[in-house]
């Protein structure tokens, strides 16, 4: 197992059920992406780009699926996180049950979208 893998299967419940399901819902949506690490973190790489990351805080008892090109976001903003960053921008969830699957697909089809036309 990768590092990346370890840090998924290794979390705390409920942090792993959590990571779970938006491992599963990261891989089908998007065929080709690539899990990697990076600064400890599960993080997704699209045709060689940074793509979004998963961030557990166990302190706050959330985990994030940070996007890199978040500031370009432009669907579902009422659940947008930015905590006063300038680019990234994350989703935020404390159970399984707080997906709401259908948002981060429509936010992980944006993203895949903005970078498809960076590279045009």
């Amino acid at each position: 197992m990768n590092p990346s893998e370890n840090y998924i299967v290794n979390a705390p419940l409920p942090y792993r059920d959590i990571l779970f399901h938006l491992q599963l819902l990261v891989e089908n949506t998007l065929p080709g992406i690539v899990l990697k690490n990076k600064w400890g973190m599960p993080f997704y790489y699209y045709l060689d780009k940074p793509f979004c990351y998963f961030n557990m805080n166990l302190k706050k008892k959330y985990v994030d699926v940070g996007f890199v090109l978040g500031h370009k976001i432009q669907s579902h903003k009422e659940f947008q996180v930015t905590e006063n960053r300038k680019k990234m921008m994350s989703l935020r969830y404390t159970t399984t049950a707080s997906i709401n699957d259908t948002v981060l697909i429509d936010i992980l089809n944006e993203a895949h979208q903005i970078i498809l036309e960076s590279k045009s």
